[in-house]
Order: C-alpha cells, then sequence, then structure tokens
C-alpha cells in the first residue's frame, strides 16, 4: 500500500511541472497590455487603471477603479503606511510577492505602479467586488 502511494506522488510530482508551467504562463500579462508609463503622472496612471479595468472586466467601471485608487494612496504610486500596506492600492507588503507572482507581476515591486494596479485589479475581478479595500471599495 505504502509503495502505491510512493508510486502515484511520483508520477503526480512528475505531471504537476508541466501543469504548472502552463498555469503560470496563462498568468503572464504582456507588457504592451496597458502599457501607460505611470511614472510619468497622475492621468497615466488613471489610463492605466482604465486600461486594467476594461481587461480584465473589474467589479464596477473602470472609474470605481480609480476612486478605489484615489481613496488608498491619492494615486500615489509610492504610498505606504505604518501598518505594511504600500503602492496605488495599499498592496500588504507581506503579501506581495506571493499575490505578483500569481497575477503575473512577478519581480516586481509594490512600489511599481503598473504591477499594483495589475495584480489588485485581478485580485477585485477574482473577489468580484472592490470588498477587500474595506472602506474604499
Amino acid at each position: 500500500m505504502r509503495r502505491a502511494c510512493v508510486a502515484a506522488l511520483a508520477s503526480a510530482s512528475l505531471l504537476a511541472p508541466a501543469t504548472t508551467a502552463a498555469a503560470r504562463e496563462a498568468q503572464i500579462v504582456p507588457v504592451p497590455v496597458c502599457d501607460y508609463d505611470w511614472r510619468a503622472g497622475t492621468w497615466h496612471i488613471k489610463q492605466l487603471i482604465r486600461c486594467a479595468a476594461r481587461r480584465w472586466d473589474s467589479p464596477g467601471t473602470p472609474g470605481q477603479a480609480i476612486s478605489v485608487a484615489r481613496c488608498e494612496s491619492n494615486l500615489n504610486p509610492h504610498a505606504f503606511n505604518s501598518g505594511g500596506y504600500a503602492g496605488l492600492f495599499q498592496q500588504s507588503t507581506g503579501y506581495w510577492p506571493g499575490r505578483a507572482e500569481q497575477w503575473g507581476q512577478d519581480d516586481r515591486s509594490v512600489f511599481n505602479g503598473r504591477a499594483n494596479i495589475i495584480v489588485s485589479v485581478r485580485m477585485a475581478h477574482a473577489a468580484g467586488s472592490w470588498s477587500p479595500w474595506v472602506g474604499c471599495g
């Protein structure tokens, strides 16, 4: 019985990397998608939020996504609070690495405006609302 379990686990682990790689490939966001330079100012940040909200069908309107970011950070990509939240949508710095990887923005800082927007909009889409942003959603 034990050998059968070990064999089943071993064969499953051989298949897992291919499945994981395929899933990972589907999560990657190509750079040309919503390619606004968020460093160029508030207008560009708003355009990027609108684009991402349309692309990933965020709950509500693109204007609602902008309102959440304005409420959270006053549209400041470098915003930080002592509770450990940072960026445009005030993402938890403790959870950021996993979220960034899950939503195709791994190796990008929470202070990267484009990454913060894409991760946040995709999270809101998955949740079906902006409710994770308590008080702003």
